[in-house]
């Protein structure tokens, strides 16, 4: 008898991230696919798997705690992946409520329906359980020209967005020491690649420059980020729900430092490069400087040797490699940009595969 393949729960799974790992995960394990579809959450990006038995699409959110506990009824995942968070420091400058409301208060509703969840489960399985945070290096504040954020960093978010990510891997660490929930927290960097929402700078840096509109870079460009290709960042998920220690935090990081105006000029040398026939060459010529962001962090930097040491993880594309692909798949897949950028993707409701719980 063919062995039964584990079910995992994911939150926000029809978002950048989320939307990848689900992409990446179906056909190897039973996926329940938890997204609200707010604006960052588009169905277009499930539809490799619209027809695959083994993943299941419900919408709704993370704080609905009869729907979350009924999903892990029926469904009996041995893990509960959880993306599901606004993301976009822009949007939490303008308004922060949604994101304590979501981030937090969700949150630890979510981690409520868990517990009780787990509480009920016995033996391996039981034993076997995980619930696995993905949160951010923004937790950690800023750094100087120098040094990495690892696991023991402390905690200095600057913007809304970042201070309520830091609340709720609080909420995920104290159910840990409190009620002993086995829980494991990755913190990652930058992420980039296919599916990625438009208002995010890579994304947006493509599509402008197709578009011949001005790239709109903050300050003077000189801010620092860690780029991870979000193929790597699953793989690593992975591996920390594969071998990860209950209570541990993770760092996830490319070892991929840019300046944000290298990453822009970047994608301008392969745009040049990828899409010889625009108009608009040379890219380069599009970049605008404009008015910095309030409370704008200048550098952070991940030093992921821990998941490396112990758990065997290395990312497999350097920026260069990463990028390329990441630019080729923009230009390979317009209609799903124009359907983001249109604001269609929010009217659709594709038969997301399996049936809806």
């Amino acid at each position: 008898m063919a062995e039964e393949r584990p079910t995992v729960l994911v939150t926000g799974g029809a978002g950048f991230i989320g939307g990848n790992f689900v992409l990446g995960a179906a056909g190897r394990m039973g996926v329940v696919n938890l997204d609200a579809l707010t604006y960052a959450g588009n169905p277009r990006t499930l539809a490799p798997v619209a027809d695959d038995p083994d993943h299941v699409f419900v919408r709704g959110r993370i704080g609905d705690r009869d729907l979350v506990a009924r999903l892990l009824a029926e469904h009996r995942p041995t893990a509960v992946v959880n993306f599901a968070a606004e993301t976009h420091v822009d949007r939490s400058i303008d308004g922060p409520s949604v994101f304590v409301q979501t981030n937090v208060v969700e949150t630890q509703g979510l981690l409520d329906a868990v517990l009780d969840y787990w509480r009920g489960l016995e033996g391996e399985t039981r034993d076997a359980f995980r619930f696995l945070h993905v949160s951010t290096d923004e937790v950690y504040g800023t750094l100087g020209p120098t040094g990495s954020f690892t696991e023991e960093s402390p905690y200095k978010p600057n913007s809304p967005y970042s201070a309520s990510k830091a609340a709720s891997d609080h909420f995920v660490r104290a159910y840990h020491h409190t009620y002993g929930l086995p829980v494991l927290t990755t913190n990652c960097s930058n992420n980039y690649g296919p599916y990625h929402f438009p208002e995010k700078l890579i994304p947006l840096m493509i599509l402008n420059a197709l578009r011949g509109r001005p790239l709109p870079v903050y300050g003077d460009g000189q801010q620092v980020r860690d780029w991870l290709y979000v193929g790597d960042h699953c793989r690593a998920i992975e591996r920390v729900l594969e071998r990860g220690v209950p209570g541990e935090v993770y760092n996830v990081g490319g070892h991929n430092e840019r300046t944000n105006l290298e990453v822009v000029k970047t994608i301008c040398a392969l745009l040049d490069e990828l899409a010889p026939g625009s108009p608009h060459a040379p890219h380069e010529s599009l970049i605008t400087f404009v008015e910095d962001r309030p409370g704008h962090d200048r550098r952070y930097a991940i030093d992921a040797g821990k998941i490396e040491r112990d758990l065997g993880w290395t990312p497999r594309e350097t920026f260069e490699s990463g990028m390329r692909k990441t630019v080729g798949w923009y230009l390979e897949n317009r209609e799903w940009c124009e359907g983001v950028l249109s604001g269609g993707y929010r009217q659709e409701r594709l038969g997301l595969g399996g049936g809806r719980s």
